[in-house]
């Protein structure tokens, strides 16, 4: 006779309780939405926009992050965070305050309280998007924003740096590059992050056993580089994408910059003239 005892197949232990997500209704939050759910038992899904109704392994929580309460409320059994929330494009600055300023500072706040671990801050390139696209940058060069939003994400890397050296907080800053299905045109060509190469960096800031506050240049690896991440070794990131399968789509980009355009001179693009200087 057959004493043995059938055991059910267990789960995976996965390994974060809760990741929150912020900005989950945005283009990126969507795109990472189901890309995350290995990685936590519950992704608690946070926007102040609609984000439909919460799937399997979801809790979705409607909130305003100029609201102090409300975040800490947010954060409540929270062990990491990625922080993709606010307003992803130039605005004015009563707007970007509220949502990009405010918003991260409530955000830094509830963390510290609940004791989370771990940030990974959606920065942007466009916080150094007044250097010139003949120019190489690491981590340790001073910021340059090229607007209201840049602005924005330097004062949540100050913000960041300094829930570190103060409480031990831990932040991945991520200077997101262009974070597209594919380039949109010739400055896209250095910027390119493809979705994939996107959530294996946000993989590597969660996972790597060390961070303290580490700020990367998001990127794909391609052949036109105007970032260089040294100071991001210790995250074990390796792009497996480039922007170079649609360099047949713009052929002159060996030609940028242009001449007294300075939307091609620097790397931040348009959104030099986006500021309320030129309004």
């Amino acid at each position: 006779m057959n004493n043995t005892v059938a055991t059910q197949p267990t789960k995976p232990i996965k390994p974060f309780k809760r990741i929150l997500l912020t900005g989950a209704a945005g283009g990126l939050g969507r795109v990472l939405r189901e890309r995350i759910k290995p990685w936590a038992e519950v992704v608690r899904l946070s926007d102040l926009a609609e984000m439909g109704e919460a799937g399997p392994g979801e809790e979705v929580v409607r909130c305003d992050l100029a609201d102090k309460a409300a975040v800490l409320a947010l954060m409540e059994g929270v062990d990491a965070v990625l922080h993709f929330g606010g307003i992803s494009t130039e605005a004015p600055f009563e707007d970007i305050m509220q949502a990009n300023i405010l918003g991260v500072a409530n955000l830094y706040e509830a963390a510290q309280k609940h004791g989370v671990q771990r940030i990974v801050f959606a920065s942007s390139n466009h916080a150094v998007g007044y250097y010139k696209t003949t120019d190489m940058l690491d981590a340790s060069m001073p910021a340059r924003a090229d607007s209201m939003y840049g602005i924005s994400k330097c004062f949540g890397e100050t913000m960041s740096r300094y829930y570190y050296d103060r409480f031990g907080l831990e932040t991945v800053c991520i200077r997101i590059g262009s974070s597209f299905p594919e380039p949109a045109n010739k400055r896209m060509m250095s910027t390119y992050f493809s979705y994939d190469d996107l959530t294996e960096m946000l993989r590597c800031s969660l996972f790597a056993p060390r961070v303290g506050h580490t700020i990367v240049f998001g990127m794909s690896d391609n052949d036109s580089v105007w970032w260089d991440n040294r100071y991001a070794r210790h995250l074990g990131y390796k792009a497996r994408d480039s922007s170079a399968q649609f360099a047949h789509k713009f052929p002159d980009t060996a030609a940028f910059p242009e001449k007294d355009d300075v939307t091609t001179i620097y790397q931040g693009g348009k959104f030099l003239l986006d500021g309320p200087m030129f309004k």
